[in-house]
């Protein structure tokens, strides 16, 4: 026996699906902050001092549509067994969850690259923190600007 709904309670429950939608149905999760990605980094290295270099993250300057951001990274490395990238992180300053994405890699994998696409809600600092084989860290950040409708904002 399959359960009937008549058109009242349809109504009803269209109505009340509407107010939630409008009002909002729970709060919302604040945005991270660049304490919250510092958090994120010192967290991914351990306290290690993070240097600068060596990283390439490409982003758009400009992305008109905020709900897929295309990002690729490389890091600049032989990936020998001796000398080779383990894991590039990627983090979003105005996220709620800072931490987007973290890729790993061998000596096997050849190259240290990566792309992918990223939503990010508003303008805000993309960061690449890479881990080095040697236990060393290097970082890069690019400001990106989310539009609205192609509009800047």
């Amino acid at each position: 026996m399959k359960p009937t709904i008549d058109r009242r309670q349809f109504l009803a429950l269209t109505a009340a699906g509407a107010a939630t939608a409008v009002l909002g149905g729970g709060s919302l999760p604040a945005a991270a902050s660049a304490d919250a990605v510092a958090k994120e980094i010192e967290k991914f290295t351990g306290g290690a001092k993070v240097a600068e270099g060596k990283v390439t993250l490409f982003t758009p300057e400009i992305a008109e549509n905020g709900n897929s951001v295309p990002i690729e990274v490389s890091v600049e490395s032989p990936m020998t067994a001796a000398d080779h990238v383990q894991s590039v992180k990627i983090l979003a300053e105005g996220n709620p969850n800072p931490a987007v994405v973290t890729f790993h890699f061998t000596p096997t994998s050849g190259e240290a690259s990566a792309k992918t696409r990223i939503r990010l809600a508003k303008t805000q600092n993309v960061v690449a923190v890479a881990k080095m084989s040697d236990g060393s860290f290097v970082m890069a950040k690019n400001q990106v600007k989310v539009t609205i409708g192609g509009c800047g904002g």
